[in-house]
Parts: C-alpha cells; sequence; structure tokens
C-alpha cells in the first residue's frame, strides 16, 4: 500500500506548517517528532537538532485496527507529538490513529517535501564590502547561497533551481535587478539554477575550468576565467580558481570581504576531493585542494570572510545567524588548514561521508547532459548534501 492509498484518519487532527517547526527548534523548544518513513529513507536524511528528540516507526506499524502495544510503547504519552511522513499523507493518517487513542499529536504539512522548501535570507551583518550580502540556507539540505546588492543591481551565487523565482523576487523586493547568478563548480548534491535564471535574463556565469567536464550549454552562459572581475553596483566579484573539490572549482571574493567558497572551504570542514575522479583520484585531487587553500584562500586577509555552498549539523552559525567566519578564525580552530600536505591529504581522506544520493544523474544534470522536470529535479536533490570531507567537525579539533 501506497501511503498517498491510506483510509481516512479515525480523527481530525491539527497540521504544523514546516515553518513553524522550524522556529520551534530554533527558539530551543523541545520537540518531539514521530518520523513515519522506512528505516532506511530515515537513516538517510532525518530532522536533526540538540532538542529534537526523534522516533522512527514507519506507517505500516499503524494500519491494524489493533495496533501492536509494543509499537504505542514507543510512542511518548507525556508531550505534544509531531508525526511526519515524505510529503504528509501517511503522517495525517499516523496522527489520526494516535489521536483516537488518547495521545497529544499534530502532524507535519506536506512531510519533508515540505521541509525542504525552506529557504531562508539571512543578512551577512559582519560583511564590510560595498552594498548589501545576504546568505540563503536551506536546512533540509545544507545548501546555502549568496545575494549581494549594490546601486540598483543585484548577483546571486550558487543559486538552486528549486527557487529560481525567489531570487528575482528577493531582488526586486530589495529594489535591484538581478544581473549575475554565479556557479563555483557542478554541483553534486542539487540542481542548479544558473540556467534558469539565464533563461530569465539574468546573466549565467560558471567557471571556464567547469567546460571540459562536458558543459553542454557552455556557449549560452559567460565563462570566468581566474581573475576576472564583475561590477555589480560598487561592488566588485572577483574569481580565484580553487581546485581540489573538482578540477573547475572556483570561489568568488566579493567586493574583497567575503569568499563565496563553493565546497571547496566550509566553516566546519574542507571539501571531499572524490565526486569528480572517484576514489583513485582522490589523493591526487586532495594535494590539489591542499595547493588551493594554502595559496588562494589563507593568503588572504584574516579578516576575510569565508562563506561555503554548504553547512552541516556540526557547524556553529556567527552570532548573525549565519554560516561564516573569518579566515584567521579557521586557521586557528582547524587543524587541518595548518597540516603538512601529507597529514592533510590522510586526515581527509580518512572519514568522508557516503557520496550525495543520486550524485551521478545530478552531475549530469547540471553538466547539461540529462533534462529533467522541476519536479523530478526537486527529489533528485532530497536528502543531506555531504559534500565535506569529515562527518563530524574539522574545527576545533
Amino acid at each position: 500500500m501506497n501511503p498517498e492509498d491510506l483510509p481516512t484518519p479515525e480523527a481530525e487532527v491539527d497540521s504544523v506548517s514546516p515553518e513553524a517547526l522550524k522556529d520551534r527548534i530554533d527558539a530551543g523548544e523541545d520537540v518531539t517528532l514521530l518520523d513515519t518513513r522506512m528505516q532506511s529513507d530515515y537513516e538517510e536524511w532525518h530532522i536533526d537538532d540538540d532538542t529534537v528528540t526523534t522516533i522512527n516507526l514507519p506507517y505500516f506499524h499503524f494500519l491494524e485496527d489493533d495496533i501492536d502495544d509494543d509499537v504505542l510503547e514507543q510512542v511518548p504519552e507525556d508531550r505534544e507529538i509531531t508525526v511526519l511522513c515524505a510529503k504528509g499523507g501517511a503522517s495525517e493518517f499516523v496522527a489520526g490513529a494516535l489521536k483516537a487513542r488518547g495521545y497529544d499529536v499534530n502532524h507535519l504539512e506536506d512531510g519533508m517535501n515540505g521541509w525542504a522548501e525552506i529557504y531562508e535570507r539571512v543578512e551577512v551583518t559582519n560583511y564590510d564590502g560595498a552594498g548589501d550580502l545576504y546568505q540563503y540556507q536551506r536546512p533540509s539540505s545544507g545548501c546555502l547561497g549568496y545575494l549581494l546588492v549594490d546601486g540598483g543591481e543585484a548577483a546571486v551565487v550558487d543559486p538552486l533551481r528549486a527557487f529560481t523565482d525567489r531570487y528575482l523576487e528577493d531582488a526586486s523586493e530589495l529594489d535591484a535587478e538581478l544581473t549575475y547568478a554565479f556557479d563555483t563548480h557542478i554541483h553534486a548534491d542539487h540542481i542548479s539554477g544558473v540556467r534558469d535564471l539565464d533563461a530569465e535574463g539574468v546573466e549565467g556565469v560558471i567557471p571556464a575550468a567547469a567546460v571540459d567536464r562536458g558543459v553542454t550549454y557552455a556557449d549560452e552562459v559567460t565563462t570566468a576565467e581566474d581573475g576576472d572581475t564583475f561590477s555589480v553596483g560598487e561592488a566588485t566579484v572577483e574569481t580565484v580558481a580553487t581546485p581540489g573539490h573538482t578540477t573547475g572549482m572556483t570561489s568568488y571574493l566579493l567586493d574583497e570581504s567575503l569568499l563565496a567558497t563553493g565546497d571547496g572551504l566550509f566553516i566546519e570542514s574542507v571539501a571531499r576531493p572524490d565526486l569528480e575522479e572517484g576514489d583513485e583520484g582522490a589523493p591526487d585531487a586532495a594535494r590539489l585542494l591542499y595547493e588551493s587553500l594554502q595559496e588562494r584562500v589563507l593568503s588572504l586577509p584574516d579578516d576575510t570572510l569565508v562563506g561555503g555552498a554548504h553547512f552541516s549539523d556540526a557547524a556553529e552559525p556567527a552570532e548573525d545567524g549565519t554560516y561564516t567566519a573569518p579566515i584567521g578564525d579557521l586557521k586557528a580552530e582547524m587543524d587541518a588548514l595548518t597540516m603538512e600536505e601529507s597529514e592533510f591529504v590522510e586526515v581527509i581522506l580518512s572519514d568522508m561521508p557516503p557520496r550525495p544520493a543520486n550524485y551521478e544523474e545530478i552531475i549530469a544534470t547540471n553538466l547539461g547532459q540529462n533534462a529533467v522536470d522541476d519536479e523530478e529535479a526537486f527529489t533528485l536533490e532530497l536528502g543531506p548534501n555531504n559534500c565535506a570531507a569529515s562527518q563530524e567537525s574539522l574545527a576545533g579539533d
């Protein structure tokens, strides 16, 4: 039986929006979730936080009129429970069955798909370049992007296809026209929005160094070489080649204040080096990453902010709520950045997480070799990003 074909819930239950649930979690409230997806789906990707308690009981346990006592015993009776599933159907049924038995329950509207639609814009208050800078945050996958606004113009770095309209609306709200959409590299965890924005009249920009991977649309967008600069009002965006995570990995220095590092460097870890060349090519890619970090990133002034394209559960946000940090702080807190090359390579190859779900199909889509509609694109990128080299934070080590 598909979750969508479940019978009418035994009792009416309230729904909670994904945004409201996130507000509760952000406020530090104790939240108890009953995740009714299959165990494999739960283990791959679920809502996690210090104040969140999650119980995984697949929905089929609740299909019988007489639910087993050992199942019900796993559901707390002394607190509110939010039931969730993939799309909201199974969770409503399960919540109804529990409410009919006296439990205090509601269910998550649109399930984990709804959770994946949360996309927040947070101002980077420590940015001291021209104009204003914002960080986009997608908590479901840890994806980060950047919106630079100055003088009636705007540019977005690492846009997601699922939020194409959002960037245009936000620029308009900020009295600006979106003029550029930059990709740092060929992403392996989400579908890029650069081509969709380019089709809307925004100038799409991809690294020239990424074209040789098989990009089919290079003639339709602008290709940025190392050292190229772009103007956004009075602000300057400079292209900085930082290969290692991929051969075409490129960072963008936003008005000499923040380096958008893509998947080269995060505030809690460094890039994994195996997604382009696999396990065999990972050691050479790790050595290339070491050179990029030492020569192109860590050589910048210590007060230059670093902002990656992702954050993990291990990342600690700055006081302004953004996942950014000064280079000097990262040097002091992340031993991997001060290691000799051989030790660095050994460390980042030793604890790599599973590769992102559907990464080969996502890469093919971002290269333009594979065409998917919006719904399939959204489904492909559900789940964690897994683009860092370590499953745990390397900061403070």
